[in-house]
């Protein structure tokens, strides 16, 4: 038992040192994200809001992040979208997820 901790243990200090976090492929990301490249790497149906809410934003990104679903609900945007925006925004300002520069193929 405690052999089996010990290289467990091993293997994850190793593993820690230096390795990358998450993947062994690098993956292209956006460089610049703005409104639209922000909802077409959501996608699910979101994209068809990017003109309507890039519009009530400015095109400022960071006014998109601080959004509130009220918000996003008077510029008529349904309930399972506002739902994706608002989970992938979090999800962006704790830097977990980024818009692919080129979208997810879905089969």
């Amino acid at each position: 038992m405690a052999l089996a901790f010990a290289s467990h243990a091993r293997r994850l200090l190793i593993a820690g040192a230096g390795a990358p976090a998450r993947s062994l492929h690098a993956e292209p990301y956006q460089a610049k994200v703005g409104v639209v490249e922000f909802l077409n790497g959501v996608g699910k149906g979101v994209e068809t809001h990017a003109a309507k809410v890039e519009e009530a934003v400015g095109g400022d990104l960071q006014r998109l992040l601080e959004a509130r679903t009220l918000w996003l609900k008077k510029l008529g945007i349904p309930c399972k979208h506002r739902k994706l925006i608002l989970s992938f925004a979090h999800k962006y300002r704790l830097g977990l997820w980024k818009p692919r520069a080129e979208p997810m193929k879905v089969e």
